[in-house]
């Protein structure tokens, strides 16, 4: 018979798995339009675990509202956000033995609970610093005092953050920052570039599933590196 969660229990999310069950674990948010098993989400997830992570994704109470009745919604409120990630983080833990994370949102939601939820890490694929079009409503003063080791991958050109944003932030030294050579949001470069958002996505999976092995290693570059 399965456990029924207590009456003042958040509900568990539906998730996906992937890679071994040994592996270090990621749980794995979505981003705000796409959900858990978009393309982009699948390949990094995929990737992921083939080296050797274990990969747990899920999708906030909107996003599975929309795969049920089909009607697009804008995310949750914050609160309802970050209570989603707590009952990952209680339903996947210890906490300790986890790294949480995610694309756009998902990843910021989750990084302003790291240090709170004693989580073994905080994994950022394209953080929104801003929202587009505004570099005046920064995204980023919790991350001043972060002290939970964490990845950012960023893209070049990112409109919610790029290297004309970034570099001027002030930034925890517990934070790794790994550039995209232009790439947007979603790390997807332009043609004229010479790389392919393929490339794009391998390298970010390769950095990320370096970090997942070993989030404290020494050789970390400073931020804005």
């Amino acid at each position: 018979m399965p456990t029924m969660p207590t009456a003042d229990a958040p509900p568990r999310p539906p998730v996906l798995e992937d890679g071994p069950t040994d592996g270090p674990r990621l749980l794995l948010a979505h981003g705000a339009g796409a959900p858990m098993d978009s393309d982009w989400m699948t390949t990094v997830a995929t990737g992921l675990a083939e080296a050797g992570v274990r990969v747990v994704r899920f999708e906030f109470p909107y996003m599975a509202a929309r795969r049920r009745d089909g009607r697009r919604r804008p995310p949750d409120r914050e609160p309802v956000l970050l209570d989603t990630w707590r009952a990952m983080i209680a339903a996947h833990g210890p906490a300790d033995r986890v790294v949480i994370g995610g694309k756009s949102l998902g990843g910021r939601m989750a990084s302003l609970l790291a240090d709170d939820a004693g989580v073994r890490a905080l994994l950022c694929l394209g953080y929104p610093v801003h929202p587009a079009g505004r570099p005046d409503r920064l995204r980023t003063a919790h991350l001043e005092h972060l002290r939970t080791p964490t990845l950012i991958c960023q893209g070049t050109r990112d409109p919610m953050g790029g290297r004309e944003v970034v570099p001027g932030l002030r930034l925890s030294p517990a934070i790794r920052l790994h550039w995209l050579e232009d790439g947007d949001h979603g790390f997807k470069p332009r043609k004229a570039s010479g790389r392919t958002e393929a490339q794009a996505l391998a390298e970010a999976v390769t950095v990320a599933a370096r970090f997942m092995h070993d989030p404290a290693a020494p050789d970390r570059p400073e931020p804005g590196a």
